[in-house]
């Protein structure tokens, strides 16, 4: 009996070592790799509030088609909302969030993992986002991103932020209108063939008219207008996603947070997740 549990502790210990040991260094994903079964287990679970009604500290008074007449709302989030108490935000009718990871090709938001974890861990469908920077290739923003966004199929397609960034202190540059639709281009075909998912592009009122944004082919828009329904301020462009606030008031966050809704029914969003 002895020697054979001497056996067997020889065959166990190096496995012991290494379940000790943790994530090795050089693999930064592992920490969220480690949370796909909780981000799959979100994925199953259908929209916990819908039709939700929140707060703004800055409302404004819709005409026509409001967007509290839309079933799916959601957030996007970074490290100026702070802590994030993810159970009450699901609680409180969020039905998916859009977490900022990355912008240019060296800055990596401080709270991504923290955030990342939190809504997967809150059964919440959970997708992340790049801000885009005009004074660096395409190519190294994309590589950029897919080095700090794990790989995760149950994640909701990955978003590229194209906006103007008036307050940028080092780059103020704006391309030409062909220049930005083709570097465009190739970030998201860098993405999509790394994710198996084309990203949706968010971009802005000013951004979509001076740079014509809008005529990227197979791609998805997410459409920020806090002042009016898109179909007025973007006559003719189809939306998946449309930014209604930037100023919301929603459970377990302190300040304000942009609030977005789903284009589609319950139905329509459980099948455009797939």
């Amino acid at each position: 009996m002895r020697s054979a549990a001497v056996q067997v502790l020889k065959l166990i210990l190096p496995l012991l070592v290494l379940a000790c040991a943790g994530p090795q260094r050089g693999d930064p994903a592992a920490p969220l790799a480690a949370n796909r079964a909780e981000a799959a287990v979100a994925a199953t679970r259908s929209v916990a509030v819908t039709f939700p009604a929140f707060g703004d500290s800055n409302p404004h008074t819709w005409d026509g088609r409001a967007p509290t007449a839309y079933a799916v709302h959601g957030i996007d989030v970074s490290r100026w909302q702070g802590a994030i108490d993810w159970l009450a935000v699901r609680a409180g009718g969020v039905g998916f969030a859009y977490i900022k990871a990355t912008e240019g090709g060296d800055h990596a938001d401080p709270l991504f993992s923290d955030n990342w974890q939190g809504a997967a861990r809150a059964g919440l469908p959970r997708g992340a986002y790049h801000f885009y920077y005009f004074c660096r290739p395409a190519e190294e923003q994309a590589r950029w991103f897919i080095r700090n966004v794990p790989r995760d199929p149950a994640a909701l397609p990955p978003v590229l932020d194209l906006e103007w960034n008036h307050r940028s202190p080092t780059c103020t540059h704006r391309p030409d209108p062909a220049t930005v639709r083709a570097e465009a281009g190739r970030f998201l075909d860098i993405l999509t063939a790394h994710y198996g998912q084309r990203p949706v592009v968010y971009t802005t009122v000013d951004f979509y008219r001076d740079t014509g944004i809008g005529a990227l082919r197979g791609t998805e828009f997410w459409l920020r207008s806090v002042a009016g329904h898109p179909s007025t301020v973007y006559p003719g462009q189809r939306w998946t996603f449309w930014q209604y606030t930037g100023t919301g008031r929603v459970p377990g966050i302190r300040g304000p947070v942009d609030i977005n809704v789903f284009a589609g029914s319950v139905g329509d969003w459980t099948r455009w997740r797939r």
